[in-house]
């Protein structure tokens, strides 16, 4: 037994010693609209090779600097982000503004803050930052090993109030509006100039969305509803391809509306979760996305759960 504990020991500091030619991702950044950049990272998860960057990023360059959308997992997420930046302009980033409270959204803060950026986000995101801070640095160090020593949790410095805020940016216009959905105090970044919006952790195209235990069926079914009202030209969602509308309700919008129409209902009519599991197991329209095999149950259990106890 002694050796059996000691092999699985060892391979999970193997696990975590960075290896000679990892963490050789580079972000790409890629033009949404004028001026607005989005950086679509891959699908799988954190790793030492992306540095947690498996999440979408953005920037808008404005005559004043660069306006950041998330910041990266880490500080060498940060500087990879900060390259992929420098490829389109030489223009400082000034200002970073976080959708959410997920690793990937706002674990870069500290370093775009010793550049001089001004790290903001809606109260909160910025108050859920700091409430997940000590568990997602625990979490990460799983997966990025020793790549994670110089990152500091740095929550947003500048909270705005309200449950929407409008803020204006060296001629740019940005309203950020609660999601509540993956984690509370999720948000996005509406560019009504643009017809851009930012979904952070609400929108997941190519890959099924995953609810977590703190996580709310019912707000995203809600936001998701408020996003279409906006008529958005182009979606940088969470995960996944820029996108349009139509995309982001077939792989994201219709499967809240699945989620909180059949699996909510069966839980309030009080019907057995294992057999609303097994009714709805294989849903052909969304088995194509990455990670169904993986999230679906899960995902179907804790709605079931969230629904339950209203």
């Amino acid at each position: 037994m002694f050796k059996s504990l000691l092999a699985v020991l060892s391979a999970m500091a193997l696990a975590i010693v960075p290896a000679p030619g990892l963490a050789d991702y580079q972000p790409k950044a890629e033009r949404v609209a004028d001026g607005v950049y989005a950086i679509v990272g891959p699908l799988g998860q954190r790793s030492q090779e992306n540095d947690g960057l498996n999440a979408n990023f953005g920037f808008i360059v404005t005559p004043d600097g660069v306006i950041l959308i998330d910041s990266g997992a880490s500080r060498l997420g940060a500087e990879k982000l900060h390259a992929a930046i420098r490829v389109v302009t030489d223009r400082p980033v000034r200002w970073v503004i976080n959708t959410g409270v997920q690793d990937h959204r706002w674990l870069g803060n500290d370093y775009f803050a010793g550049l001089g950026a001004e790290t903001i986000a809606l109260t909160r995101t910025a108050a859920g930052q700091a409430q997940f801070a000590e568990q997602q640095m625990d979490g990460l160090k799983r997966f990025l090993g020793e790549r994670l020593t110089s990152t500091k949790a740095r929550p947003a410095a500048r909270a705005l109030s309200g449950d929407r805020a409008r803020i204006e940016l060296s001629g740019e216009t940005l309203e950020l509006a609660y999601t509540d959905t993956h984690f509370p105090g999720d948000a996005w970044v509406w560019l009504p100039k643009s017809g851009v919006v930012f979904s952070g952790d609400l929108v997941y195209v190519d890959r099924l969305l995953g609810v977590l235990p703190w996580s709310s069926v019912k707000n995203g079914q809600r936001a998701f509803h408020a996003l279409e009202a906006l008529s958005p030209a182009r979606i940088v969602p969470g995960h996944g391809r820029v996108c349009d509308l139509a995309q982001a309700k077939r792989e994201t919008g219709d499967y809240y509306d699945f989620l909180a129409e059949k699996v909510g209902a069966a839980a309030r009519e009080m019907e057995p979760m294992d057999a609303t599991q097994a009714k709805y197991a294989d849903l052909p329209q969304f088995r194509d996305l990455q990670n169904y095999a993986d999230l679906h149950r899960a995902n179907m259990n804790r709605a079931f759960t969230e629904f339950e106890a209203q």
